[in-house]
């Protein structure tokens, strides 16, 4: 199903992500009770990383619709190897803030959906996808619970620098792709996509808007979700780890069945039936801190790291090929930027009640469920 070079793609997503997943779930963490971090200050910290990523999306769009689509992809994970050692060094929450910019340099993101899209088999665009995000789950796995062992034993820093190395192997691994341009034989009226003709398309700024909404609400409460288990139910360290490697062996199993089911019937069910399970996930959640029905609470949470994936094979197949990494950049920018206060904003709202975040994740969940299956035709 997947040629070389989407093979290739795949196992640098699981060995990036294996690294990425060794401190990302316990950062909200470490950032509260080892640097003195309070919720809205978290709120701050990821907020940072947002605007990071918002600002350099659709850059990265642009340079890869005129260079090497491979070099771009390269370029977004070098500049995510300052990251963890900028965290390993932070003495407080402030020295945090250029280690959460670098991280959120996604420069990678809009050139390898055009790159997924243009080498895919069109009729498995979806399920590829999803076979991708499942790569970066499938990293995630055992990860948090050996950087929640470790973190335990012998301390975040050692946590950070095996993440360091991590970064860097994936980068290495990346440099053998095949290089991809964008083509630019189509007709003239392709040729003359500016982004002020892009941002007029109706159509894709419906789905821009659209992802943008529900990624907010999915931003505002993430992060939280470790801090609650700590703060409410007074879980270990260990215990996050092992409760996120199931919350991404679920999201590696969802995102290849949904896949699927994308690709047979229509590509807005996987969005409809995730958004489900996400309210579930936070009803559970908070009903109880017994560790069994948190087990089932994440592994119905795996659903919400299925939107981006979703997000790309629903919007990229709509772009012309001269331009379709500007395209795809178009709505994960306006979803970076409509997500930009959700960490604040959940911030304000676990302030006021730790429960706050995670019951709005439950009334518009299933709101976007059905406008999924209303709105989006795809």
């Amino acid at each position: 199903m997947l040629n070389r070079d989407l093979k290739l793609v795949f196992t640098t997503n699981i060995v990036g992500s294996f690294g990425d997943g060794l401190f990302a779930y316990l950062l909200p963490v470490y950032m509260g009770n080892v640097l003195g971090a309070d919720a809205i200050q978290i709120g701050i910290l990821y907020a940072c990383m947002v605007l990071a990523a918002a600002s350099t999306l659709l850059i990265s769009g642009t340079l890869a619709d005129r260079y090497d689509r491979k070099k771009i992809m390269i370029a977004g994970w070098l500049a995510w190897l300052p990251a963890p050692l900028i965290f390993a060094f932070a003495r407080n929450w402030t020295e945090m803030i250029p280690g959460m910019v670098m991280w959120g340099f996604w420069l990678g993101q809009p050139a390898g959906s055009a790159y997924i899209v243009t080498s895919a088999e069109k009729s498995r665009l979806t399920s590829t996808f999803t076979i991708m995000s499942a790569g970066w789950s499938l990293g995630y796995i055992f990860s948090p619970a050996i950087g929640g062992f470790l973190a335990g034993t012998v301390g975040m820093k050692t946590v950070f620098y095996l993440a360091f190395i991590f970064y860097g192997s994936a980068c290495l691994m990346l440099s053998f792709i095949r290089s991809q341009h964008a083509s630019h034989e189509q007709n003239a009226s392709e040729r003359e996509y500016s982004f002020l003709k892009l941002v007029k398309n109706r159509k894709l700024m419906s789905l821009s808007v659209f992802f943008a909404m529900l990624m907010f609400v999915t931003m505002m409460f993430r992060n939280f979700v470790p801090k609650y288990l700590s703060d409410v139910y007074k879980i270990t360290d260990f215990e996050i780890g092992v409760l996120a490697s199931i919350l991404f062996a679920s999201s590696a199993v969802l995102g290849i069945l949904l896949g699927r089911l994308g690709d047979m019937k229509r590509k807005s069910y996987p969005l409809a039936i995730s958004s489900i399970f996400i309210a579930a996930a936070m009803v559970l959640m908070l009903w109880s801190g017994n560790f069994s029905i948190l087990v089932l609470s994440f592994v119905f949470n795996g659903g919400s790291y299925i939107t981006w994936s979703m997000l790309s094979a629903i919007v990229g197949p709509t772009a012309p090929e001269s331009c379709r990494a500007r395209w795809i950049a178009i709505p994960q920018t306006l979803c970076m930027f409509a997500s930009f206060a959700a960490p604040y904003v959940g911030g304000l709202l676990y302030s006021a009640s730790t429960q706050y975040p995670f019951i709005v994740a439950i009334i518009t969940m299933p709101v976007f469920a059905f406008l999924s299956v209303k709105i989006l035709k795809e």
